[in-house]
């Protein structure tokens, strides 16, 4: 049974809905036969119109019929950008052959050739109508489908006018080819749109697919840079410390050496984390390993933190920023103070990280292309973004350097935490 429906199942709904569409169109060629071609002729009394006018009018509803399904059918490639636009020769053809075949039947029928009045009416508006639904479809806009069937109409009843039994029955076929192109355009019309729109869906969700992929890559080239951008520079440090102490002969290398293998250690296991997108930064570790690392730098780092009650969210965020800023000032500058502060305000709570050396602020805050956009301080926007918070950076003084990073917190969240605060100093 799989394999009998596979051919089914394993279509896309924008698939799926295709396939029912051109296969509505292509039905409409035995409708259109069966209809017109051979069951009024059949019904004509004692078949007035004589065996070789009846297989002359059949083989013609069954040649306009395959015409219009032609057209329909290269109208819907275009549709779904298989194709251009089905050329307008094809579409005038299929139409002056229509009309041309409706002058031939009343010629004949007013010759008195075809006797049968009703088994032509039906051939004349029948074909005129299946013709307004196929040419339908090769314009795109409401007015032009109006146009069509209009103009149809009209077409129509002048030779009926002219040729056959006069005004009167010239106003009922042109009332007759009106209402019925007008369903049938209203039909082929919302067919065509309706494809159109599934077409369009399903390549935005293959839209969405592709930059849920582009997002994921960018997240893990901010995280693998926010996470050994600091282990980096802290391991070239202590590779460096080690290497003076060596050559002093001091003992002391060796347990920078182990360090390093320690933080490397370390490195392997984040970018692990980093993979499986697991990662969260914990503020209070970020912290301590911020005091601990510069302080190991030469660089006097004071840290204030008070206890405060933080969303997950949040402590991850600020956590982030503890990390990249404490890279940047070992990275880009020599400087000899930073002071870290944490504390809470109202509605929310801000985080400052401050530092002497001008040159360093400059080259720490520069984000734009040389800089490699979407890592750095512009990568710590977007995780503050996450959660509605804002992170401005500039000089601070005459030779200083200051991060600030604010982020929201809901009301119940900040009462508890003014209220719970307790500061703690940690030189």
């Amino acid at each position: 049974m799989t394999t009998m429906t596979g051919w089914w199942s394993r279509r896309s709904t924008a698939g799926k809905v295709e396939l029912y569409t051109r296969w509505t169109f292509h039905s409409f060629v035995p409708v259109e036969f069966f209809a017109l071609g051979v069951l009024p002729l059949t019904g004509s009394k004692g078949s007035p119109l004589g065996p070789v006018a009846a297989t002359g009018t059949a083989l013609w509803v069954l040649t306009h019929a395959v015409l219009c399904a032609v057209l329909a059918s290269r109208a819907l490639d275009h549709t779904t950008g298989r194709r251009a636009r089905p050329p307008v020769r094809l579409a005038v053809a299929v139409g002056s052959a229509t009309a041309a075949a409706n002058v031939l039947v009343l010629a004949l029928w007013t010759a008195g050739v075809l006797p049968d009045g009703g088994v032509d009416g039906s051939v004349v508006s029948g074909t005129t109508t299946f013709t307004v639904g196929a040419i339908v479809l090769c314009v795109d806009r409401v007015r032009h489908m109006l146009y069509v069937v209009v103009g149809a109409a009209l077409a129509t009843a002048a030779p009926v006018a002219t040729l056959g039994p006069g005004p009167a029955v010239a106003g009922i076929t042109a009332v007759a080819i009106f209402v019925g192109g007008s369903g049938i355009a209203t039909a082929c019309g919302f067919s065509s749109w309706l494809l159109r729109v599934v077409q369009e869906l399903e390549r935005s969700r293959e839209l969405k697919a592709r930059l849920a992929v582009a997002e994921e890559r960018l997240r893990f080239g901010r995280d693998l840079h926010d996470v050994m951008g600091r282990n980096l520079s802290v391991i070239a440090l202590k590779s460096e410390l080690a290497v003076q102490l060596a050559r002093r002969g001091r003992e002391a290398a060796v347990d920078q050496m182990v360090e390093v293998q320690r933080i490397a250690r370390e490195s392997q296991r984040e970018v692990r984390e980093v993979v499986r997108g697991y990662r969260e930064a914990d503020l209070a570790v970020e912290l301590e390993g911020a005091r601990g690392v510069l302080g190991a730098a030469g660089i006097v780092c004071e840290v204030t933190a008070p206890a405060l009650d933080l969303p997950a969210g949040v402590q991850s965020a600020l956590g982030w920023v503890v990390r990249e800023t404490t890279t940047n000032v070992l990275r880009h500058g020599d400087a000899r103070r930073c002071a870290i502060a944490l504390r809470a305000e109202a509605g929310g709570v801000l985080l400052t990280v401050e530092n002497d050396g001008a040159e360093a602020a400059v080259l720490a805050v520069r984000d734009g292309p040389a800089a490699g956009a979407g890592s750095g301080l512009a990568g710590l926007r977007e995780r503050l973004g996450a959660v509605d918070g804002t992170l401005d950076a500039g000089p601070s003084g005459p030779d200083g350097f200051r991060v600030t990073a604010r982020v929201p917190l809901p009301r119940t969240t900040a009462k508890a935490t003014n209220s719970g605060t307790q500061e703690e100093r940690t030189p």
